[in-house]
């Protein structure tokens, strides 16, 4: 019954353990809130976003991707590893997904997996830095111990339980001085005898005081400028892969596009082919039109239908990957807006004495100041600089000034008979120590010194060469769009004088002056026509959101605006 009475304190540990201690997912919530307050303090300063946006949310469990994904595989009744059970005939074609560009830009944000991979490597830097300024931010540590124990000596068995409890504080200041201090209580009580319990108090502190190798706020905290540049590293290279990836997106977009406008080409050709071949048959049969001409009518007719299904095909295929690209199912059912190409059909090019008054000479002094990747390497370059004085540093004495105090005692089964304890500090114990470590092998430092200025010359380089690069880039971009802004004009031209050709055709062969391979061969001339000038409008709309990328003055807004670009010339040629 004494036994029990004796065990509360370790009854009472046990549930502060159990209630004072966070579960693992409060320590994720505090994970991310450290994370998301520097992700937002750093876009504030970079000024590539504040934190109201929410940009860098990471998807989880319930998150809007998985959301959106397992909504459409239940809604269409898709076969998944979660219900195999639904098959293809099953799917529910009365749901599907309606996406315009900005949507689509939007969905892939969710549900692309290297765009949440892109996401998570800044989320991982900022969790870096949280902890490196954790390095010079006060800790606090605490121990709470129960230990039951026996002694036997001789006949007599001697059993007691010692209680601790310590705390300790540590903090290191950025010139490099470190200083800790700690608090001990004991309690030791004997279980036999007459119960004798004996208290215990010890307290102790120490400073660390670098003189010259390692001292100073620039060596010091070296990683953790090192860590704070990560983080808006990372946002610079999320930034312009974010564009990147909407170029992306948009294009594969727009192709997809001229895919399904090649299919409506291609059945508008054979419905026409299908009427040819009928008026032919009716010619033949008034003896106006030799039956041979009916065969070509039949076999153009026939080759077109041939190329309608094979369109349809190509675009069924170019979808599917388009989907992937989203992070959708393969299988959803998901519809894009045709009407995109019809309503922007009108794109406005500039007139010629304008258009040879741009030069890229202006667009590369741009792109030197706006792209970001650029900004990096510059910064990486600085980086590698300040890691030869680091280096430089480690070559230096080792030269540290130690003080350290201690005063009062602890307490254990073999003094419970001595006397509870108090601190005195005019009892304690002090000592200080001064250590020189003379730099006489320093190989490993010197071949890391060494290693350092190898670096600092290759980043260097590596910032000469991106340089280079994106001359070339903007020059090739620059390149790109004058052959697609030639290239509209020709197809709007080729356009005109294949509406001429079969009209005109079509009215020779009912006067019975041209054969029916003149208007077959004038109609397959048209559909080639459409296509061309579909292909050459949506590459130039392509270009332009490469030369804007590459310029790195394509700004990507959740309302859209950046849509503009697509079609805009105007805003290419101020720049």
């Amino acid at each position: 019954m004494g036994m029990n009475k004796t065990l509360w304190p370790v009854v009472l540990l046990v549930l502060v353990l159990n209630c004072g201690c966070a579960g693992p997912e409060e320590y994720l919530i505090k994970a991310d809130n450290a994370a998301y307050s520097i992700i937002a303090q750093k876009m504030v300063e970079t000024g590539e976003g504040s934190a109201a946006e929410g940009e860098f949310e990471i998807s989880g469990a319930g998150s809007v991707k998985e959301q959106l994904r397992q909504r459409l595989l239940r809604q269409q009744r898709l076969p998944s590893l979660e219900n195999p059970t639904f098959v293809a005939s099953a799917v529910d074609y009365s749901q599907p997904l309606e996406l315009s560009l900005l949507k689509a830009l939007q969905v892939a944000a969710y549900n692309n997996r290297d765009y949440q991979l892109n996401k998570e490597k800044v989320f991982r830097q900022a969790l870096a830095l949280d902890l490196q300024r954790e390095v010079f931010a006060s800790s606090f540590n605490g121990l709470l111990s129960t230990m039951w124990s026996t002694k036997k000596s001789g006949s007599e068995r001697i059993g007691g339980l010692h209680y601790g409890a310590n705390g300790s504080w540590k903090h290191k200041f950025k010139s490099g001085v470190a200083f800790a201090a700690s608090i001990g209580f004991d309690l030791v009580q004997l279980l036999t005898a007459n119960r004798v319990s004996a208290r215990g108090i010890i307290a102790d502190a120490s400073i660390s005081v670098p003189l010259m190798r390692g001292a100073g706020e620039q060596i010091a905290t070296e990683p953790l400028q090192q860590a704070e540049l990560n983080v808006v590293y990372a946002l610079w290279d999320f930034e312009r892969y974010r564009r990147s990836f909407a170029v992306q997106i948009a294009s594969e977009y727009l192709l997809v596009l001229e895919w399904m406008n090649r299919v409506v080409t291609a059945h508008d050709n054979y419905q026409r082919l299908v009427a040819s071949r009928q008026r032919a048959e009716r010619l033949a049969d008034a003896g106006r039109l030799p039956q041979v001409q009916v065969g070509q009518a039949l076999q153009d007719e026939l080759r077109a239908r041939s190329s309608w299904v094979s369109a349809q095909q190509d675009s069924a295929d170019r979808l599917d990957r388009f989907k992937i690209m989203l992070g959708l199912p393969t299988d959803s059912v998901v519809t894009l807006n045709l009407n995109q190409l019809e309503e922007n059909s009108q794109i406005t090019l500039p007139d010629d004495g304008e258009f040879e008054k741009q030069v890229p000479e202006s667009l590369v002094t741009t792109a030197l100041l706006e792209r970001r990747d650029l900004r990096v390497a510059r910064g990486r370059v600085v980086d590698s600089r300040r890691a030869v004085l680091v280096a430089e540093d480690q070559l230096r004495a080792d030269i540290s000034l130690l003080g350290s105090g201690k005063a009062g005692s602890s307490r254990s089964l073999a003094s419970v008979d001595s006397n509870n304890t108090g601190l005195d500090l005019d009892h304690g114990l002090y000592s200080a120590l001064l250590t020189v470590d003379l730099p006489i092998e320093r190989t490993a430092e010197r071949n890391a010194l060494r290693s350092c200025w190898l670096d600092w010359g290759e980043r260097k380089r590596s910032l000469q060469e991106l340089e280079d690069s994106i001359k070339y880039q903007i020059r090739s971009a620059w390149r790109g769009w004058r052959e697609a802004y030639e290239l509209i004009k020709i197809q709007t031209q080729a356009l005109k004088v294949a509406r001429r050709r079969v009209a005109s055709t079509d009215l020779f062969l009912r006067a019975g002056r041209i054969q029916m391979r003149d208007l077959l061969e004038a109609q397959d001339a048209l559909v080639s026509a459409r296509n061309a000038l579909v292909a050459a409008q949506v590459q130039y709309r392509i270009r332009v959101l490469e030369l804007k990328r590459d310029i790195g003055t394509l700004d990507i807004d959740p309302a859209g605006g950046w849509l503009k670009d697509v079609i805009a010339y105007d805003d290419v040629a101020q720049k």
